[in-house]
């Protein structure tokens, strides 16, 4: 039997850090590689599995290894409420990337413009896991896969396609880019092959974004408000491209679509 810790410093350089219990509860249920997984309470993780995801319970009860509260929190940057972290196998880009250009799509692909912020980032690609969109795209520095930003989403990067592209690389499909002088959301119907753009938090769409764009939109806003954070503008769009089958909810029409096989 192999040690978790060494096996732990082994590959924390090369995986993806899986930060507390719902994270890791969510890659196991999206087909994540989990090579490791410690808990400082292996009884009240395995309760918690019991309680809310009695689906993955036999797989935690397997995989799951206790071990003093100290060791735990040397191998985590920040300790979760639930003492529980885990390891897991990045999926294949090339993988990720033919999701993203697959072609008709069924749901739309979402793009984050040079986002700043991590928790943001993660908090957009959870909406997008759960409304069955085909992926989240980043552009410029941010790593989409940053520990902040996989504990931000709840580990539902294994949900969706993630990658990081350049504008140039982005897959093909209508682009539609939210922008404050754009036409309003409501009266534009979003296809399912549509490109979704978000501007940064601070700066907005990029010169090089903007001028891609096909369409430029913008959605409802009391005046005298000045912006909505970036989660809410994204779900407040996919929201609205969900419900372009009349009688078909966001709920219905996320179960519908397949998913990639591998701020504010």
């Amino acid at each position: 039997m192999t040690d978790p810790v060494s096996d732990w410093h082994r590959l924390a350089a090369t995986t993806v850090l899986l930060d507390g219990f719902h994270a890791l509860k969510h890659a196991l249920r999206f087909g994540a590689e989990v090579p490791v997984a410690v808990t400082a309470d292996r009884a009240a993780a395995l309760a918690l599995a019991q309680e809310l995801a009695p689906d993955v319970r036999d797989t935690l009860d397997a995989l799951l290894t206790e071990v003093p509260h100290g060791t735990y929190t040397s191998l985590v940057p920040r300790p979760h409420p639930t003492a529980v972290a885990a390891l897991a196998v990045r999926p294949s880009r090339d993988a990720h990337l033919a999701a993203l250009a697959h072609s008709p799509r069924t749901a739309p692909v979402v793009v984050l413009d040079n986002p700043r912020n991590l928790g943001n980032a993660g908090a957009v690609i959870r909406l997008a896991a759960g409304f069955g969109a085909t992926g989240v795209v980043t552009t410029g520095t941010l790593d989409p896969w940053h520990p902040t930003v996989v504990r931000g989403g709840a580990g539902l990067h294994f949900a969706t396609a993630v990658e990081r592209l350049t504008v140039g690389e982005l897959p093909s499909g209508p682009l539609f880019a939210l922008d404050p002088d754009g036409d309003d959301l409501r009266g534009v119907s979003l296809p399912d092959d549509a490109v979704l753009a978000f501007g940064s938090e601070r700066t907005g769409l990029s010169a090089e974004l903007r001028a891609r764009a096909d369409h430029l939109l913008s959605l409802p806003m009391r005046p005298q408000v000045s912006s909505y954070n970036l989660a809410t503008s994204v779900a407040m769009t996919l929201y609205h491209w969900s419900l372009a089958v009349p009688g078909q909810g966001a709920n219905d029409r996320a179960r519908n679509h397949g998913r990639p096989a591998a701020a504010r």
